[in-house]
């Protein structure tokens, strides 16, 4: 049976960049992908298609759009916009890159509902929602956060735990509150639409499912077992709806009501393939009906809830024939330095910043395919490690080889390789790709790529290499060159190392592809396929015999560890982490002991500190601020809580001393300026997201007032003051 396969990923939210935790998703599947395109079928290569798209509605989307005064559809657009740089980036090749906001998913969701309905797994039901008093709206649940019932972490979303991966109501949370407004939202009744998952058909399915061999990691199966319950009792209906005003799909037949952006999410996946064989002219149900296709989802454990329970159930029983069909692939999450990443800490990764300052994207690449298996395990990056790891894989052992041999081919043999190799030459061959045991190496590398399992496949790519650079050492070609009687044996050693270099290079090609293209260009070949690694066929040493190569260019630098130290964000400033975060430090007459009192003029005014350069300048991330809310904070005499937009789609929350000054009303719809890469502190009545700025006197019994910094009009929230 010919294979066909539909590779998917998770859908970023369309609110904000890439972060490395995707790039660490689609690098996984990308290399998957590329592994498979290497693969024949009968006399073809293997069809495979890989898309993506934007996950494009909510609530959310349709707050940060009309705070910049746009429609949600171009505030998506300029997300949209952006994606290709990052996939371009790190040779991350999807087929079609597409968007829930579209036609194929409006056609899709809708006629998975309507199905859903016609078998019994749809009803009403008149449920209490929250609902924002300030903001005057229902809340969706990722508009809503707090205490997780389950493991009981804090500043959880509504819907679903980031740390036990529990699903959940959002009228379960402890302690709820609006990510919008900060208040703590009230209780109506609203008139909803859910989906039955609490109907034995789904238990059943589900149950059969899960424990279809192969369909997930074995922990998963057994992680989502514990969610069913030993009947289905844990099964909860799912509420499928939301109300207007909101930026979503609309519900047939019920006017004002939307899918939840959940239901319709997954199905963006069906909606981008069906757009890609529209424009390639592929038949979309012939295709998902065809017994030999597969759909290979990738996909983090912080939700794996929607897509190993609502997903499969609604697929199952709208009949839908990509069930049967679908295979989910699990993944931790990427760490640095066994910590969570974290902008606050200088540990946070960008891989915009990585691009900019000039990182080969094929050093990540490599290094996150060397830590990744088939587990759902965390990858933990660490610096010195990843310097190590490339250095020594990539250019120690890999480059190395072409780079000791090509040269001599190139001015000895004009570029020519020899027409036959010794008996000593094809032994070493041997030895490299065929394992003591009598096993191609190939085809262990070829299992372990297949079955996700990257750092085994890479460890033994690196055998083979060892193996080669052994030959290249022992024979050392740069002795042979200086004695014309031993030409043809340095022809021999050179063509042979450079037959292992053509092998290694189509082994890595999955995980390195701009790479070898290149050496596809260097060594004259159209195109890299698997079947070309064959020992067995003897199109090894004989595709490569006599032929002529072309001139050799440095393939890869190392890595540098200023590279390193460029890359992680920079972490606040410790005398900001350890002020208040509020407009001022404390009076001189009350700092701390350890503390020095700042020097002032006669005025009262302090003197100027010491000089810095632009780099500690830019280190401090000021952000223009809109106050939409402030208020009193209870038990205090100085501090005022403000709610702040600062144009990231949410709203933060800010204690300052500033209660002497001003009344909270007066101070509701104004500008200011925050510096928003502060360490958020937990204090007494609260965690305080930033500290915002004001000016006032060393001294302030001779010149009393603390005074905010107000923007001239004009100035947005989220604009950076530079």
């Amino acid at each position: 049976m010919t294979r066909k396969l539909f590779v998917t990923t998770a859908l970023p939210y369309a609110n904000a960049a890439f972060h490395i935790g995707h790039m660490m998703e689609y690098i996984q599947a990308d290399i998957w992908v590329r592994f498979q395109r290497m693969q024949r079928d009968g006399d073809g290569l293997r069809e495979v298609h890989f898309v993506g798209a934007d996950d494009t509605h909510g609530t959310p989307i349709m707050i940060a759009a009309e705070k910049e005064g746009i429609t949600p559809q171009e505030f998506v657009a300029k997300i949209a916009a952006g994606r290709a740089q990052y996939l371009d980036g790190f040779h991350i090749a999807f087929d079609n890159w597409y968007s829930t906001d579209s036609p194929e998913n409006v056609e899709l969701s809708q006629g998975i509902y309507r199905k859903l309905r016609d078998v019994g797994l749809i009803q009403t039901k008149v449920v209490p929602r929250f609902y924002d008093p300030v903001k005057g709206m229902f809340l969706a649940d990722r508009n809503i956060k707090g205490e997780c019932p389950v493991c009981h972490s804090k500043d959880q979303y509504g819907d679903n735990c980031e740390v036990c991966g529990a699903a959940y109501q959002p009228t379960e949370l402890i302690n709820p509150f609006s990510v919008f407004t900060n208040a703590t939202p009230v209780l109506k009744d609203s008139e909803q639409y859910f989906f039955k998952l609490s109907d034995p058909r789904c238990f059943q399915f589900l149950k059969d499912w899960l424990n279809t061999p192969g369909r997930l990691q074995p922990e998963m199966v057994n992680k989502v077992s514990e969610w069913l319950g030993e009947n289905g009792e844990k099964l909860a209906d799912w509420d499928i709806s939301r109300d207007a005003p909101y930026f979503g799909i609309p519900i047939p037949d019920a006017p004002g009501k939307f899918f939840y952006v959940w239901l319709d999410a997954p199905v963006g996946y069906l909606a981008s393939l069906k757009n890609y064989f529209g424009k390639i002219g592929v038949d979309f149900d012939s295709f998902l009906r065809d017994p030999g296709t597969e759909q290979i989802h990738f996909i983090g454990k912080d939700i794996v809830s929607f897509h190993l329970l609502f997903w499969p159930a609604m697929l199952k029983f709208a009949d839908h024939p990509v069930i049967d069909k679908l295979k989910v692939n699990v993944h931790g999450h990427l760490t640095v330095n066994n910590e969570k990443m974290s902008k606050s800490r200088g540990t946070g990764i960008s891989p915009l910043r990585y691009l900019n300052l000039g990182m080969n994207p094929e050093w990540l690449r490599y290094y996150i395919a060397f830590k990744l298996n088939s587990k759902v395990e965390d990858l933990d990056f660490t610096g010195e490690d990843f310097v190590a790891r490339v250095n020594s894989d990539l250019i120690g052992k890999y480059v190395n080889i072409a780079s000791r041999c090509a040269g001599f081919i190139a001015k000895k043999f004009d570029g020519k390789l020899a027409a036959g190799l010794s008996g000593t030459a094809q032994a070493w061959i041997k030895r490299a790709l065929v394992t003591p045991e009598g096993v191609e190496r190939q085809a262990n590398i070829a299992a372990n790529f297949e079955a996700r399992e990257y750092g085994k496949a890479l460890r033994e790519i690196m055998e083979i290499a060892d193996i080669t650079n052994q030959y290249v050492d022992e024979n050392k070609p740069w002795i042979l060159a200086k004695d014309d009687a031993k030409l043809a044996e340095l022809h021999d050693v050179c063509t042979t190392a450079l037959i292992l270099f053509r092998q290694l290079s189509i082994l890595l090609s999955p995980v390195l592809p701009g790479v070898a293209a290149n050496v596809a260009r260097f060594l004259n070949d159209d195109k890299f396929v698997w079947s070309d690694t064959d020992v067995a066929s003897g199109v090894v040493a004989g595709a490569m015999l006599g032929r002529t190569i072309g001139a050799y260019d440095h393939l890869m630098k190392r890595v540098e560890p200023k590279m390193i130290e460029d890359l992680f964000e920079g972490p606040a400033q410790a005398a900001g982490a350890a002020a208040a975060p509020a407009v001022k430090a404390e009076k001189p007459a009350k700092a701390k002991a350890a503390a020095a009192a700042p020097a002032v003029t006669e005025t009262g005014i302090e003197v100027l500190a010491p000089e810095i350069s632009i780099d500690d300048f830019v280190k401090v991330d000021l952000r223009i601020a809109k106050i939409v809310n402030c208020e009193h904070v209870e038990g205090s005499d100085k501090l005022l809580r403000l709610t702040l937009d600062v144009g990231e789609g949410r709203h933060r929350n800010v204690f300052s001393g500033i209660k002497s000054m001003y009344q909270p009303e007066d101070l509701v719809g104004k500008l200011t300026v925050l510096v928003a890469n502060l360490a958020p502190r937990k204090m007494k009545f609260g965690v305080s997201e930033g500290m915002v700025l004001a000016a006032s006197a060393a001294d302030e019994k001779a010149n009393p007032g603390i005074y905010i910094l107000n923007p001239w009009p004009g100035a947005e929230p989220g604009m950076r003051i530079r």
